[in-house]
């Protein structure tokens, strides 16, 4: 496994946006040079939110005939409704630039979020021409913690955790008042040549100074172990606030 990691912190998600605008410059670039396309996956949720929007702004620095994006998880809900990471991204970045409709691939909301998770795991198979059995290498996947620690839709103790199989997974949560998901599984994930955690805020200190600092850590965001990729943990002082090396 790779060893490469860094763990950054900045003042407020602002810097935290600004740094990974830059990136996302210099790694579209060099995807798009090399193979001209650059693909990645993104989360939903409030902390990309001032990401997307500087990437709106900054528009007119970025290829975006040559680059593909995924989610990487959805609930299954339509993409009108307010709980839809799609249809957030989409009102606050993809309406605002000047990308193809076909390059943007949102999780399909079939019958049910098994159906839905095939069909998904059928377009990254596709969209990335694999073999059977391969797996998708994205430039860029952002992922975001949760309190729990999970990360995608990848929660403890649920099935989609453990996916090796297949490309992307259903999960069925136990509370029947939280809505089903479709994501991307850990074997995807772990395969990306760079990995962006985002964090913010002080509530998610604890859980941040487990998944970095606790190697025998079981919570799925500790799982993110890149093969050959660079890892980074962004976080405000906030969230970084416990961590014992800062």
């Amino acid at each position: 496994m790779n060893k490469e990691k860094e763990v950054l912190i900045f003042k407020d998600i602002e810097e935290i946006s600004g740094f990974v605008v830059k990136k996302w410059l210099e790694i579209s670039g060099r995807a798009v040079s090399k193979k001209g396309r650059f693909s990645v996956a993104l989360s939903g949720g409030r902390t990309p939110l001032p990401l997307y929007k500087r990437l709106v702004e900054s528009k007119g620095l970025f290829r975006w005939d040559k680059t593909d994006i995924f989610l990487v998880d959805e609930r299954f809900v339509p993409y009108s409704d307010p709980e839809s990471n799609f249809g957030m991204i989409r009102e606050n970045f993809f309406r605002h630039i000047n990308i193809p409709a076909e390059n943007l691939h949102p999780v399909p909301i079939e019958e049910d979020a098994e159906l839905s998770a095939a069909r998904y795991g059928k377009d990254l198979a596709s969209s990335f021409d694999l073999t059977a059995g391969a797996v998708p290498q994205f430039d860029l996947i952002l992922l975001g913690i949760g309190h729990d620690g999970h990360t995608a839709s990848l929660f403890p103790g649920t099935q989609a955790l453990n996916e090796k199989a297949h490309l992307a997974a259903a999960v069925i949560l136990p509370d029947i008042s939280k809505k089903n998901r479709v994501t991307i599984t850990l074997p995807v994930i772990n395969n990306s040549d760079n990995i962006f955690f985002m964090a913010a805020g002080a509530d998610k200190a604890e859980t941040v100074k487990e998944i970095i600092e606790n190697r025998d850590s079981l919570l799925p965001a500790a799982m993110v172990k890149p093969e050959k990729g660079r890892l980074f943990f962004l976080m405000d002082e906030g969230a970084g606030s416990l961590l014992s090396k800062f």
